[in-house]
């Protein structure tokens, strides 16, 4: 009994506030003419269809995401391998790398924005002043750039995590014999620890994409989707907090929504596929 209730309560708590937005989707509500509120069936997803700003934050969230999961995955690859090696404070060390991931994506927007890349006051401005270079105002000169850096900084330590319980889960046998037969520690890598690694890259990466495809505090902070860094997130709040357009901002969620469901089951497909590659061998 109390796991019935339990599976009705998760569904009332998952599915009825999408069902509502399903049904705000089919209305021709704004809040500026609460008066006016009626139902459009499917207009508002004619409006989105059909509309350059879906494909356009579309374009801006692939850009966004898939340059920062890569560079998250190399970073994270170079400071795992680093790591699996036995040194002094290696505890503290990867204690202090795992930090960026802990801090509030807002507090973290805010940090990246003010005191590292501000035109007057920034690290970075003040780094390339030593040198005689020109300050640099990097919000608005290179917007999607900015938020590239803020969601790598943050997402590399969780890339770290993955790849390196995957070099730990290596045979240090097969690599002391490896060393023994004379294979250098760049033939090694490539020919043994990398094709080891490839599944845990790979799950790396579909969980850092289902994560930040859904960032917006970095954008809504420092870049108020300008520049081509209207994500779909952000697009959605634009619509629904400062459009004003309750209908069409649900007929864009909903979209967002089934994008981002065909994503994740495509990502869980694959990681069940990997459990379950391991746990033949």
């Amino acid at each position: 009994m109390d796991s019935s209730w339990s599976r009705a309560a998760a569904i009332a708590l998952t599915q009825i506030p999408f069902l509502a937005t399903i049904a705000y989707s089919l209305q021709d509500w704004n809040l500026l003419r609460p008066a006016s509120q009626k139902f459009v069936w499917f207009e508002n997803y004619v409006t989105v269809f059909t509309s350059t700003d879906l494909y356009s934050s579309m374009l801006a969230t692939v850009v966004i995401t898939g340059s920062s999961v890569v560079l998250s995955v190399l970073f994270g690859l170079i400071l795992a391998l680093l790591l699996d090696r036995n040194f002094r404070g290696r505890g503290l060390a990867r204690t202090l790398l795992i930090t960026p991931f802990l801090v509030m994506p807002a507090a973290a927007a805010l940090m990246w924005k003010w005191s590292l890349f501000d035109a007057n006051v920034g690290i970075f401005n003040w780094v390339l002043g030593v040198v005689g270079i020109p300050a640099v105002a990097w919000n608005t000169d290179f917007p999607a750039l900015t938020i590239i850096a803020v969601m790598t900084w943050q997402f590399t330590p969780f890339m770290m995590l993955i790849l390196l319980a995957g070099l730990q889960s290596q045979s240090k046998d097969v690599l002391e014999a490896a060393s023994v037969d004379g294979a250098g520690v760049f033939r090694t890598f490539t020919s043994m620890t990398l094709p080891h690694m490839r599944q845990y890259i790979e799950l790396a990466a579909l969980l850092g994409t289902i994560f930040m495809i859904q960032v917006f505090d970095p954008v809504n902070i420092m870049t108020k989707g300008t520049g081509g860094t209207k994500t779909l997130p952000y697009l959605l709040y634009e619509k629904a907090f400062i459009a004003l357009n309750v209908g069409e901002a649900a007929a864009y969620g909903v979209v967002t929504v089934v994008f981002t469901i065909a994503i994740a089951t495509f990502a869980l497909r694959f990681m069940f596929k990997i459990f379950s590659l391991e746990g033949n061998k």
